[in-house]
């Protein structure tokens, strides 16, 4: 069974290099000066496509949190009037779409409510993430179906039995999963790697990992175990303000990150035990019965 989907140019799953995704996320704090930065630095280091998320503030922030204050970089205010400075309008996507484009790199967004699969489709873009805390939200799951755009599923705080009726609901045409732990950083004995063969082995689509831990061997890890899709947090700076930025990747790692995932690529192999030529020397050197 060939398990692959198409974002945009390029073919995610078996048989396919991983296709490497640099969540911008809402790293940038509402500014785009900000946001063109982790862009360079997504091209920079080679990734396949850079990820924002939109939310409808009004909307998808919970009721009983949307008046709670906090500290922010705009002073003691409501957790939905900080969700609103975080927030791109479309003049700031509209700048975010040029910006992309003038540098080569698809972009597209984890979408948080109905009102975002509408705001978004202005773009013509690639691909949809349903973030895990929305992979219990049917109405959505039907919404950003209609589209006919593939569908990155990620499964982070959900139940197996959550994520069969997801599937239900969403179906496994154009359909890709993200293992994650949605935990931010996450300790590694909570990551859990094992679940990407789970998830293959119980469904038929690609699967990937959308990793939140401090360093970058598990994310390499994580191919070697089949995943054919790696998504990690980029960030120009991880003491910058912002709940996602601890378990975020700055610039330089995330170029080590790339390398460490095509190394491990390549050193896979194809599992068929063969002499190569590089051993004929050591061979004849070293082996005394023949």
């Amino acid at each position: 069974m060939k398990r692959e989907v198409k974002i945009g140019n390029k073919l995610v799953g078996d048989g396919h290099p991983a296709y490497i995704l640099a969540e911008i996320g809402i790293n940038h704090n509402g500014s785009l000066d900000i946001t063109k930065r982790m862009i360079d630095a997504a091209v920079h280091a080679g990734v396949d496509a850079v990820k924002f998320q939109k939310r409808t503030p009004d909307v998808s922030t919970p009721v009983e949190q949307q008046k709670q204050m906090r500290e922010t970089p705009w002073g003691y205010i409501t957790y939905l009037e900080y969700r609103h400075k975080v927030e791109f309008g479309e003049t700031g996507y509209r700048e975010i779409d040029r910006y992309c484009k003038l540098k080569g790199i698809p972009w597209f967004a984890s979408i948080w409510d109905e009102q975002a699969v509408d705001f978004l489709e202005k773009f013509d873009l690639p691909a949809y993430k349903i973030p895990s805390a929305s992979l219990t939200d049917n109405n959505l799951l039907q919404y950003v179906r209609k589209t006919g755009r593939p569908v990155i599923l990620s499964t982070g705080m959900s139940t197996m039995e959550q994520v069969r009726v997801a599937v239900k609901v969403i179906g496994t045409e154009n359909l890709i999963f993200t293992h994650c732990t949605s935990t931010y950083p996450c300790e590694p004995e909570e990551l859990n790697l094992r679940m990407i063969q789970t998830l293959r082995n119980e469904f038929p689509c690609p699967v990937g990992y959308s990793g939140h831990e401090v360093g970058l061997v598990p994310s390499a890890v994580a191919v070697a175990l089949g995943a054919c899709l790696v998504e990690r947090h980029l960030t120009i700076d991880r003491a910058m303000w912002g709940s996602d930025q601890a378990a975020s990747v700055e610039p330089a790692g995330f170029e080590r990150l790339v390398k460490y995932i095509r190394v491990s690529e390549v050193s896979l192999g194809d599992g068929i035990k063969r002499v190569y030529d590089s051993e004929i020397p050591s061979l004849k050197k070293l082996r005394r019965v023949q």
